[in-house]
């Protein structure tokens, strides 16, 4: 994960008293070489880590830098690839990138700072970076950086009122990009640092496998459930963060909170357990639910559900036949076709 990559980095330069400037990717368009929320750590020698994009863009990212170790003032930059800039940086891909180019001197501010960053990560709490970058128009001076967990707790500095700071984290809790805010002529730049993202599969067959290896690289934590320990195990879903053997799908959602960042997938060995697991995800508050199958099939269950009491409206949520239409035959590209349309819930869901 890249927060994970970032906190780690920074604690091991902190521990070496090496000042460091950092790249984030703010946002982007069109066909930027990067993504939002890239990072780069550029030290003083001109050493780096990561990356936001690399060719010319990141070489203009690292003269940056070396200005802002100067300064110590965090800079931003913005980068129009569709025309003259973009001819005169040997750039054809297009888009529009912005970055954050912020000066992160060793100290012990933030050598604590970053350490709980990775603990909280380490241990899946939730939390949120927070950089404070002074008034509009203002006069410049260096970046305020906090951390704030789910809980609230705080570390570093935030001097502004306690409902900023509830604006700032219900922002970002929406986006899985970095956001930038202004409040009251305050500039800040937050970050949701944890992966919120939990995936629900419902069976252990031979999609599931494909399904859970793939959501795993797209950030998305993977639970597998199924009553079948000959299916559900280790050795065929190496990469799932948790297995769940079930005495059976009744009651299959006992001890799961789930809510808006919860996606449901079912795709059990049959009829009847799907609709026992679907009876179950419909009175959840999982943001998502899936279930495989044909239209027909969706149908018969609907019918089914509607008949012992669930609304017609309720089961409008629920994405089946599952999946993007990409004519997906084999259990990968199914795979791929659940996962893509998994993603683009998820960026629906933080606009």
């Amino acid at each position: 994960m890249l927060m994970s990559w970032l906190a780690q980095t920074i604690c091991g330069l902190q521990n070496d008293e090496e000042d460091q400037v950092l790249v984030t990717v703010l946002s982007k368009s069109g066909s930027a070489p990067c993504l939002a929320g890239s990072k780069m750590v550029v030290l003083r020698n001109g050493a780096s880590y990561g990356t936001v994009g690399g060719g010319v863009l990141e070489s203009a990212a690292q003269k940056r830098a070396a200005r802002v170790f100067k300064s110590g003032i965090a800079e931003t930059m913005s980068f129009d690839l569709n025309g003259a800039e973009a001819a005169s940086m040997q750039m054809i891909c297009g888009g529009n990138v912005k970055l954050l180019v912020d000066y992160v001197p060793a100290s012990p501010e933030n050598s604590k700072l970053f350490s709980s960053l990775r603990d909280a990560l380490q241990s899946g709490e939730k939390c949120y970076l927070i950089a404070s970058l002074g008034r509009v128009g203002g006069v410049k001076a260096p970046t305020l950086r906090s951390l704030v967990l789910g809980n609230r707790s705080l570390t570093g500095e935030f001097p502004y009122p306690p409902e900023w700071l509830d604006r700032l984290i219900e922002k970002a809790s929406r986006s899985t990009y970095p956001v930038e805010e202004t409040i009251e002529g305050e500039q800040f730049v937050i970050e949701r640092c944890y992966i919120p993202s939990t995936l629900y599969i419902y069976g252990a067959g031979h999609v599931s496998q494909q399904l859970a290896s793939l959501a795993t690289t797209v950030d998305f934590q993977t639970v597998v459930l199924d009553d079948r320990s000959e299916f559900a195990n280790r050795e065929r879903f190496p990469h799932a963060d948790e297995i769940h053997v079930l005495e059976s799908f009744d009651d299959c959602f006992t001890g799961l909170v789930l809510d808006g960042d919860s996606y449901v997938v079912i795709v059990t060995r049959g009829h009847l357990h799907d609709k026992t697991v679907l009876a179950q995800a419909l009175r959840s508050g999982a943001g998502y639910i899936g279930m495989m199958g044909s239209r027909r099939k969706r149908e018969e269950l609907f019918a089914l559900l509607q008949q012992e009491g669930h609304p017609a409206e309720a089961l409008e949520r629920v994405h089946c036949p599952i999946g993007l239409a990409i004519k997906a035959a084999t259990t990968a590209e199914i795979a791929v076709s659940i996962v893509a349309e998994l993603i683009q819930t998820r960026a629906q869901a933080v606009k």
